[in-house]
């Protein structure tokens, strides 16, 4: 048994979180504010990695006009005239910039500059791994060819909710950021969820309760659109420049080792591959610690089973 001393921190991964729901709902409305109804005169490729497609050419699109924009799972999709779509997915660590008129091609962290009639749009990503994307596609086909398939979290009910979720047996966390289940849900609000419903990230979909189904169903809905809110609210009339998966008002992830809002208990955290969730050990789990699967093997006999054995 381990005492209060007990502590992972010497082993914190590298988190790798994509800008989710609401952050993409977020971008979108500012851009549609900004480009909506205007003309591109130049798109400027800086990454040859960053295209993905060929057909139709990306010159396609330059002097056309934006008629509107729409979110595809965790990507933002701009309609052009002749019905093409450029479709960005920004993954972990690629973000959008706004300047007003002309904007200089800068190298550094630039993957593309987009220079329409009244300003450009700069996308950048940090680090060394390379994996945002963009696709010229045409018509709604095309589109559809990109589309993940996951349900629209405000289109469905409850029935509908249930039916996907328990279409496998899989953990909560697995299921509820599987994009061909659930559109635009990720690593951050995924947790922010569970901790909102009172459920275990590890539970199983297919042993859940009615009731508990409904909960997480209510919690999935209204945890998103409070966070659109928050976001609308912080970027206010500009640009969203602070896009982030780690947030002071969040209750529960990226706060390992802080106090649980709810019931002030530590947030505990399980590790698997690059990604890292977090949780309230009273509030979802029974007081039980959820094993990390790194930790848990190089204890052993000594890794604690429940919160009382952190002392």
């Amino acid at each position: 048994m381990v005492g209060s001393s007990f502590s992972t921190s010497t082993l914190k991964p590298e988190i790798k979180d994509l800008p989710e729901l609401p952050d993409i709902v977020v971008y979108i409305e500012a851009l549609d504010k900004r480009i909506k109804g205007q003309l591109l005169k130049r798109v400027t490729i800086i990454s040859p990695f960053l295209l993905r497609t060929a057909v139709p050419p990306l010159s396609s699109i330059e002097g056309k006009k934006v008629v509107g924009l729409r979110r595809l799972g965790k990507r933002i999709c701009v309609g052009f005239d002749s019905e093409l779509w450029l479709v960005l997915h920004l993954m972990i660590a690629g973000r959008l910039h706004w300047y007003e008129g002309e904007r200089p091609v800068s190298k550094f962290k630039a993957l593309a500059t987009f220079a329409f009639t009244n300003g450009s749009l700069l996308l950048t990503e940090a680090g060394t791994q390379k994996r945002a994307s963009l696709h010229l596609v045409a018509g709604e086909a095309g589109l559809r060819a990109l589309d993940p398939g996951g349900l629209e979290i405000t289109e469905v009910n409850l029935e509908q909710f249930r039916e996907a979720l328990q279409s496998s047996n899989h953990t909560l966390k697995r299921s509820l950021t599987d994009p061909k289940l659930f559109s635009g849900i990720g690593n951050a609000y995924s947790d922010e969820i569970l901790f909102a419903a009172r459920l275990s990230p590890v539970a199983l979909t297919q042993r859940l309760r009615p009731e508990e189904i409904e909960r997480l169903f209510l919690a999935t809905q209204e945890t998103l659109a409070r966070w659109v809110e928050l976001l609308r609210e912080e970027s206010g009339e500009g640009f969203p420049e602070k896009v982030t998966a780690f947030r002071p008002a969040m209750a529960v992830h990226g706060k390992y080792g802080k106090e649980c809002p709810r019931c002030g208990t530590k947030i505990q955290r399980i590790r698997y591959a690059s990604n890292e969730t977090n949780y309230c050990p009273r509030c979802q789990t029974g007081g039980r610690l959820l094993a990390d699967r790194a930790l848990s093997r190089l204890l052993r006999a000594d890794w604690p089973r429940s919160i009382d054995d952190l002392g």
